[in-house]
């Protein structure tokens, strides 16, 4: 049986598996994500989603647990007026940027790595490895309504937008906010499953193969 490691924390990215039927198990990494950017001193949004993604993906995949398995890692990043945003974190970011953000439109990089740490030669029968480490970024652009300060403060106090790359959602409350996404708009909430699946093909696994039994 194909096992799938899912390298991130994010409850949006394993309800999105769950509902897509994809089996998969939970294995966080510990990379730091702006030691990693200062390393390599990336600043284009897109590479650095990219990035990223790899930086977890391949964390996991040194661990023990992960032998055997294919891991994922993912990582998302908002380019606003040519600036990359990850997480706010602080209230005053977040009202900062939706303040701009409000009305206008930016693009959503989702960086995906997939990991087989599967065996090339197993002995015991099992489908071999590919040995395959690659990835790619799902993108898609994010039109946004009108929004007054009192909805911001409002939105921003539930706490949602400070652990979004971008300060916002849009499989939650920060959907009300949407006027239009242009793209996949999996890759807003931070995995593209049609993105998954083109990697899994290249490792030579089937999406198929991660449905539940029938």
């Amino acid at each position: 049986m194909v096992r799938l490691i899912l390298a991130s924390q994010s409850p949006a990215r394993t309800k999105l598996l769950n509902e897509a039927g994809i089996r998969h198990s939970i294995l966080v990494s510990d990379v730091d994500e702006d030691a990693v950017q200062a390393r390599y001193g990336v600043t284009d949004p897109h590479d650095t989603a990219l990035l990223l993604a790899r930086a977890k993906a391949e964390a996991v995949a040194a661990l023990p647990e992960a032998e055997g398995a294919l891991v994922l890692g993912c990582d998302s990043v908002f380019e606003f007026d040519g600036e990359a945003h990850g997480k706010p974190y602080t209230a005053a970011v977040a009202r900062e940027r939706m303040l701009r953000m409000s009305g206008n439109a930016g693009v959503l990089h989702t960086g995906h790595w997939l990991v087989d740490c599967r065996e090339t030669d197993p002995d015991d029968g099992a489908a071999p490895g590919t040995g395959a480490t690659l990835g790619t970024v799902a993108s898609a652009e994010v039109s946004f309504l009108e929004m007054d300060a009192a909805e911001i403060d409002a939105y921003i106090a539930t706490g949602e937008p400070l652990h979004c790359a971008g300060s916002f959602t849009i499989d939650g409350l920060g959907g009300a906010f949407i006027r239009k996404v242009d793209g996949d708009p999996h890759a807003v909430v931070g995995l593209s499953v049609s993105t998954l699946r083109g990697l899994l093909a290249q490792a030579q696994v089937r999406i198929t193969d991660l449905w539940p039994a029938a």
